[in-house]
């Protein structure tokens, strides 16, 4: 017997962003319905590096990253746990003159956003990470960004908006997407059909498809991280690392094992990915050359993931083009854990208001589209 729900809003995707705008809807008044085609959070969300960091990051992302920034700082209570994040500093690594030039640069263009980021070279930098190896020559450290347990962090935010009152299906795939001019009709198999006025397209990787249905083809690839983790080794650094340039990125958790990650994995089928074994000797190699420690340490697991890539590497976040109503927030490019809480408010901020309080200019998705395909359309 099919079960038919009307709500306010209907979301595809149960990943930090579409979990986070559950919560952020159910925290303004909104009823809400979320359909997750696996679990919540297992999919980009859960299998990440944990990186919590806003150093780094496109001028333009940095209003969005600071938001998110103060909602990391009130976590436990918010969704009821700390999900092991920490504000342990994260250092971005510089191997060449023009790596620590390029780390300045960043420094000075990003200083309005008060990040705090402190260029540290030469004796400074031996004294600090001691454990550091020879090619590392500087780099700059922004003291309250740091790191968290995706697999923790992400669950949590869906279980946070089931307590507020979210109806949140998971194992129910997304079989059926239409709009009559008003609603929006979303079927999973001849068990569940939601309507609502308002539909968030959080579906991650697989959100290219679900654009698609509504005129917005956009050029959305899939990647998949190549990650590992080692042995537990006797507790040495407190910050998260990254290279200038990209690369390695690698830290330390509180019980001792270094999750590292870098280079691409490879994927099996349309749902699942695995580390390659080029990548992981790749990574094995850089992990030595940054940090000699490693030199004798076991690899205990490797993993994989599917994200979602924009030839900009920045998201689509903001209201569709073509179809009132439909909103999307898709395209992070593995970089859409530490923003994913703020990019859920603002799209309860899109919901609710048509408009949010933090700029996403940038991110619309009309860059992608022609002229002919951005002329809002009244029926799907």
């Amino acid at each position: 017997m099919k079960r038919t729900l009307k709500t306010d809003v209907a979301i595809v995707g149960g990943g930090i962003v579409g979990a986070s705008a559950a919560l952020a809807l159910r925290r303004i008044g909104l009823q809400v319905v979320l359909l997750e085609r696996d679990l919540c959070g297992s999919r980009s969300s859960g299998v990440n590096y944990g990186g919590v960091r806003r150093q780094g990051r496109p001028l333009s992302q940095l209003p969005l990253a600071q938001r998110a920034h103060r909602i990391w700082g009130r976590l436990p209570e918010l969704i009821g746990t700390d999900g092991e994040y920490l504000r342990s500093g994260h250092f971005k690594i510089a191997r060449s003159e023009a790596d620590l030039a390029a780390l300045e640069r960043y420094r000075d263009a990003s200083r309005d956003f008060d990040l705090g980021i402190e260029l540290l070279s030469g004796a400074r930098m031996r004294e600090r990470c001691p454990w550091l190896g020879d090619r590392a020559l500087g780099g700059s450290l922004c003291v309250e960004d740091g790191q968290a347990n995706p697999r923790l962090v992400s669950p949590a935010f869906a279980r946070a908006a089931q307590r507020a009152g979210a109806q949140i299906f998971e194992r129910t795939p997304l079989d059926e997407v239409a709009h009559d001019g008003g609603l929006f009709m979303l079927r999973s198999g001849n068990a569940l059909e939601v309507c609502a006025p308002v539909m968030l397209n959080c579906a991650g990787a697989w959100a290219g498809a679900v654009a698609s249905r509504f005129g917005e083809t956009v050029p959305l690839q899939s990647g998949h991280p190549a990650m590992a983790v080692t042995e537990p080794l006797p507790y040495f650094m407190d910050w998260s690392l990254g290279v200038e340039g990209g690369g390695i990125y690698c830290r330390q958790v509180q019980r001792g094992n270094l999750v590292l990650g870098g280079g691409a994995g490879v994927a099996l089928d349309a749902d699942t990915a695995r580390s390659a074994r080029e990548a992981i000797a790749a990574l094995a190699v850089q992990a030595i050359e940054l940090l000699p420690v490693l030199r004798h340490a076991s690899f205990i697991r490797t993993w994989s993931g599917t994200e979602g890539y924009l030839p900009d590497r920045q998201p689509v976040l903001g209201l569709s083009a073509t179809t009132p109503g439909l909103i999307h927030g898709f395209g992070f490019a593995g970089a859409g854990f530490q923003i994913g809480p703020a990019a859920g408010e603002v799209l309860a901020e899109l919901a609710r208001d048509g408009r949010s309080s933090t700029p996403i200019e940038a991110f619309a998705i009309e860059r992608f589209l022609s002229v002919e395909a951005a002329v809002p359309a009244t029926a799907h």
